[in-house]
């Protein structure tokens, strides 16, 4: 297949394209500005256009569109929130539309959202089927999935990944956290009964792969393991791997001072999320269980 992939050199983009081009697909990255020297396609979401030229000219059969503004890097202004609103909500539409309008559109749409679609639900379990929070990330996400309609109509397979807690030592929360940890200074957050949807960068990326190659799949799927942790959980296995105690809390009260409203939304916010949809279309996890997941990752 040939594959069109935007946000290719974050986390997420920087592992699947090896593992796309090891199975035999082609790889078009879509791209900011011109001067990539490989397969591309210039588009500027913030600016509302896309080459449809090039776009026509690759010949797309699956696009995997995980291309947004982080939502951890720094605090949560309103201009911030508008950002992360924005670049999912237009970003999506303007792709979904210009793949609509194409002679021969792809088969399928892999469009990602997050576990931010649930908000915080405490010890409730959170399927596919279960309804959208209320907080300002599960908005972002609700429009975000629903930015994808032009695709759907134009007959698209779209299948929306709902991301949990993506553990790598390259970055995200986990890389984040490891120096804090190594030291001995890591604990748990707040009271550390939070729901944490881990989830292996392995199993993120053999995910969206299986959501290409699947053509059953379609509408949301979470992406965690089926094995989530309380927070406090989480912590004391961390440590474990890493040999370090972790006896240091981070009291919910520093954590929203420090934060602010990213506290509740990122570190406090329970999500007991199932990997329902995924399983059911017969997904096997690599790293279905967080030690052996840890070990891996951090390489012990």
């Amino acid at each position: 297949m040939n594959i069109l992939i935007s946000g290719s050199n974050g986390l997420v983009g920087s592992a699947l394209i090896p593992e796309l081009e090891a199975r035999g697909h082609r790889v078009i990255r879509l791209v900011r500005g011109e001067g990539y020297s490989g397969d591309a396609v210039s588009w500027d979401p913030s600016a509302g256009t896309i080459d449809s030229e090039a776009l026509a000219a690759s010949r797309p059969d699956g696009v995997v569109h995980i291309a947004g503004e982080s939502i951890a890097s720094g605090r949560w202004t309103e201009r911030k929130k508008q950002a992360i609103l924005q670049s999912r909500r237009e970003g999506t539409r303007l792709l979904a539309k210009a793949l609509a309008a194409l002679p021969e559109p792809p088969q399928v749409m892999v469009s990602a959202s997050a576990s931010g679609f649930y908000g915080s639900r405490g010890d409730e379990i959170l399927t596919e089927n279960s309804d959208p929070g209320d907080t300002f990330l599960a908005e972002v996400c609700r429009e975000w999935e629903t930015a994808a309609q032009p695709a759907r109509d134009a007959g698209i397979r779209v299948v929306h990944p709902r991301l949990g807690i993506v553990l790598s030592a390259e970055g995200g929360a986990l890389a984040t956290t490891l120096p804090i940890f190594k030291l001995g200074g890591g604990g748990k957050i707040g009271d550390g009964s939070q729901f944490w949807p881990w989830v292996a960068l392995d199993d993120v990326v053999g995910a969206i792969v299986h959501a290409l190659e699947d053509d059953t799949m379609r509408g949301p799927a979470n992406v965690c393991s089926p094995n989530p942790h309380r927070n406090s959980e989480y912590t004391r296995i961390l440590g474990r791997v890493l040999g370090r105690p972790t006896v240091v809390p981070l009291p919910a009260r520093a954590a929203r001072i420090a934060l602010g409203e990213m506290a509740d939304e990122l570190l406090l916010v329970s999500a007991r999320m199932k990997p329902t949809h995924l399983q059911n279309k017969g997904y096997e996890f690599r790293h279905p269980q967080l030690e052996g997941a840890l070990k891996h990752l951090l390489g012990r």
